[in-house]
């Protein structure tokens, strides 16, 4: 897991310094990289497209900005960070006094070291984000100010992955790729989300797995809408973000509360005795916001360590390379390892001879367990599967239920339903 930890951080260092937003370059750019990992499947839909209650806005490119002061010195520089543009600013050129720039300058006073993430995607302004030590040191006079961008007709790009499962129902997995120089949101949940993919596509999954990497809200709400009549393919699904910060783990409920996946989560949380959080939903935070809404109501939760707006580094220049972990985001894999493998195994049965407790030893049963560390415990499960096999309860209900490890009771339905005990 450091190995692969310390890949992932790798690859959240060469996403870093690109400029991403909701459309543009940067967004195809990351996709690049992405698919060098995974095969992807582009796709471009047109500015002006009608996506459910949303119009696909203009794109948006941008080669340099900056603010230089009389002697031509470049004060704030989109060169050294994308975070010191507001996203989407429309271009400008033009020279003018501090106090009437001050008006387009953002700032975070509380932190005066620490440089903001601001966007405007739906209004057309321009301006700039530096550190408020920054601001305080600009003395009057006149600056020229430029940004160098443009706000055209084009295209808003998303991408998907697919990993073929031995049934089509599908397991949604959704990050947001339209956030720049920010690596825990969302680099780090990219960047698992990737790996995640790579490691499924080794071990032949039940489920059929699709991974989206989307500009958030507008980029969720358009793979919806261009999946509308398909959408229904979708049983379980999983939005990753903020998943390399130092945090305990968060799982965030889907909207109905009692879906599977929730189920799951919270058993695998609870059984690995990590440190974790379990939130009720709220219409709030990534993009399961826009699965959960209650025309889709998808079973789709949020996984991330500490969640949006939960971390004083949020959105600002501070959420950099130095704040993710490769143990982190190690550790992030590993719950979605280890939660995918329970609910590609999870199933309800019902027990083929219920009345009384089948002879095991004659069916070779107790024999085929003999050479197991675990012979006691696997005896005890096989009891307790076809106790609870009355097509009620699932296997998460027969672990909880006798404190039994889930692979162990996967384990034993897989032998009594080869014995013919069982019928899922």
């Amino acid at each position: 897991m450091t190995s692969v930890g310390e890949e992932m951080h790798a690859l959240v260092e060469r996403m870093y310094p690109l400029c991403r937003s909701i459309t543009g370059d940067g967004v195809r750019a990351t996709l690049d990289i992405v698919g060098e990992h995974v095969p992807l499947t582009r796709h471009e839909v047109p500015t002006g497209t009608q996506v459910l209650d949303w119009t696909v806005p203009q794109e948006w490119n941008i080669r340099d900005a900056y603010v230089a002061d009389a002697t031509g010195a470049r004060v704030v520089d989109f060169a050294a960070s994308s975070l010191h543009v507001l996203g989407y600013s429309v271009p400008v050129s033009a020279r003018m006094p501090l106090a009437e720039l001050k008006q387009h300058l953002h700032t975070l006073p509380e932190h005066p070291t620490w440089v903001p993430y601001r966007t405007s995607y739906y209004k057309p302004e321009w301006g700039f984000c530096l550190a408020q030590e920054t601001l305080d040191a600009l003395p009057d006079g006149e600056y020229e100010v430029v940004v160098d961008s443009t706000l055209a007709d084009g295209h808003l790009s998303y991408a998907e992955h697919v990993v073929p499962g031995r049934v089509p129902d599908e397991v949604l997995v959704s990050c947001h790729v339209c956030h720049p120089s920010l690596a825990n949101d969302n680099l780090a949940g990219i960047a698992v989300a990737t790996f995640l993919a790579r490691e499924l596509a080794e071990r032949e999954p039940y489920y059929t797995y699709r991974f989206v990497y989307a500009p958030g809200t507008i980029g969720a709400i358009t793979w919806l809408a261009r999946n509308r009549e398909r959408v229904g393919r979708v049983k379980h699904g999983l939005v990753l973000a903020c998943a390399g910060d130092p945090g305990n783990v968060t799982y965030k409920r889907s909207r109905r509360g009692d879906a599977e996946i929730d189920r799951v989560l919270r058993h695998v949380l609870t059984a690995s005795q990590r440190p974790h959080k379990i939130r009720e939903f709220t219409p709030y935070g990534y993009d399961e916001r826009q699965y959960c809404s209650p025309g889709f109501d998808l079973a789709v939760g949020s996984l991330t360590r500490t969640p949006y707006a939960g971390y004083p580094e949020y959105h600002t220049s501070a959420d950099d390379l130095d704040f993710v972990s490769p143990a982190a985001m190690a550790d992030t894999l590993a719950v979605c390892r280890e939660a995918f493998a329970v609910l590609d195994r999870n199933r309800r049965y019902l027990n083929l001879s219920p009345y009384g407790e089948p002879q095991l030893g004659r069916r070779g049963l107790y024999d085929a367990l003999g050479g197991r560390s675990d012979t006691k415990e696997t005896q005890m499960a096989m009891l307790w599967v076809l106790n609870l096999s009355d097509g009620e309860h699932d296997l998460i209900d027969v672990a909880e239920r006798s404190g039994l490890p889930f692979a162990t009771v996967a384990d034993a339905a897989d032998a009594l339903a080869a014995a013919g005990l069982l019928k899922a």
